[in-house]
């Protein structure tokens, strides 16, 4: 016999947000993880979400909870846009989500996990072993973290990835250089200068594109027909991605990849532009050809779009250079499990109830992305993702 029916891998928003709805249908459910781990360890105080509040809650039936209640009953500052949300106020709304809804989470680290004929058994950091029938990996972003291969192979004093990092004094008057033109670089690069740190950013990018400050905070019906709102940005085109997953997961592959590729792409907030703007130096426009250590710094070799070179030295490298889904980063599968799993671009393909090819093997998240669009790479995504997924969990129970 199965010590449970669900494992739940993963305690951030899309696993507290299934293991509530689970919950609700009585389905016999574990979550193992420590609660909004990626937010209060693998991201900088100080900042604030890119996604608008109404769009920044997580999901229990009924949706009784949203980060709107919790903000009133806090008496923190709350509007559904145009008021930036603080990671701090998100990671606490998260903990107390989790205090209210699962109570039950083990925040045990999951070692492995590995497929027997009836169900899967899962080893935990305590060498403890428990088998489930069905799992579910909601791990976060800190596991699909990206360096580019010129700074790959690098001591971790010298080269490191911006999820590294959630306390920033340690860089105080030190000289760092950011690669990335996105919002957790441009972040970054605010938080860095307001820490005492020398910081400058590396792009390839000839321009860096702030994203622009909402219009109104309760826009006419005309403006809303032009350009409707979503919890992933505002467009037509993102309504579609927003509104419609199921839709989207019927359209051939190949669109579905260069979709998720190209959509949303690499765009800071406008709150950080006064931040930066004339602050921080920019070397935009240029890649990195290579990098070396030298007398314990590292050593930029840059390349310009018409092919001019110069190098640069730093004293420590942050690449804030984004997530990319890839089940070969998920050490606690086995690769028994990962080899089993029929993937494009090393992400599962996965069923209209997000489960993979290996029987009783879903994935929510950015890890779903792929097949059901953009949606699934913001928190919002929950919404849809834990009732749909529940639900079918239900019934199979």
């Amino acid at each position: 016999m199965a010590d449970c029916d669900v494992a739940i891998i993963g305690a951030g928003p899309y696993g507290l947000s299934t293991a509530a709805h689970l919950k609700a249908h009585r389905v016999d459910f574990r979550i193992f993880g420590r609660p909004m781990q990626t937010w209060r360890a693998h991201m900088p105080k100080g900042m604030r979400l890119k996604s608008e509040g109404f769009a920044s809650s997580l999901y229990d039936p009924g949706e009784t909870f949203t980060l709107e209640v919790y903000c009133k009953e806090r008496k923190i500052p709350y509007s559904h846009v145009g008021l930036p949300v603080p990671l701090e106020v998100f990671s606490a709304y998260g903990l107390e989500f989790q205090k209210r809804f699962v109570g039950e989470l083990d925040q045990r680290q999951v070692q492995s996990i590995e497929r027997t004929s009836e169900s899967f058994r899962i080893r935990l950091e305590d060498e403890t072993v428990l088998s489930c029938r069905r799992v579910v990996v909601a791990s976060g972003l800190a596991n699909y973290e990206h360096i580019p291969p010129s700074l790959t192979g690098f001591p971790e004093e010298l080269v490191t990835h911006s999820s590294r990092y959630h306390d920033l004094e340690q860089f105080r008057g030190r000289e760092i250089t950011i690669v990335g033109a996105g919002s957790s670089a441009v972040d970054l690069a605010a938080l860095l200068h307001q820490a005492g740190a020398a910081v400058q950013v590396l792009a390839r990018r000839s321009v860096i594109r702030f994203h622009d400050p909402p219009d109104d905070n309760k826009p006419s019906l005309m403006k809303r027909l032009r350009n409707p709102v979503t919890g992933i940005g505002p467009g037509w085109n993102l309504y579609f991605y927003a509104n419609a997953p199921l839709i989207f997961r019927s359209m051939p592959q190949e669109f579905r990849l260069r979709k998720v590729r190209q959509t949303l792409g690499p765009a800071p907030c406008w709150f950080t532009k006064q931040e930066v703007v004339g602050k921080v130096p920019f070397k935009l426009g240029v890649e990195i050809a290579d990098a070396q250590i030298r007398n314990n710094r590292v050593s930029v070799r840059l390349r310009g779009a018409g092919g001019s070179e110069e190098t640069l030295e730093t004293e420590h490298v942050i690449a804030a250079t984004g997530y990319r889904a890839d089940l070969r980063k998920l050490t606690f599968l086995d690769q028994s499990v990962k080899s089993a799993i029929r993937s494009a671009e090393n992400t599962p393909i996965l069923s209209s109830n997000f489960e993979s090819t290996v029987p009783g093997l879903y994935f929510v998240g950015i890890a779903a992305a792929n097949t059901f669009g953009p949606l699934l790479r913001f928190a919002v995504g929950a919404q849809f993702a834990a009732p749909r997924l529940s639900q079918h969990l239900a019934k199979t129970a």
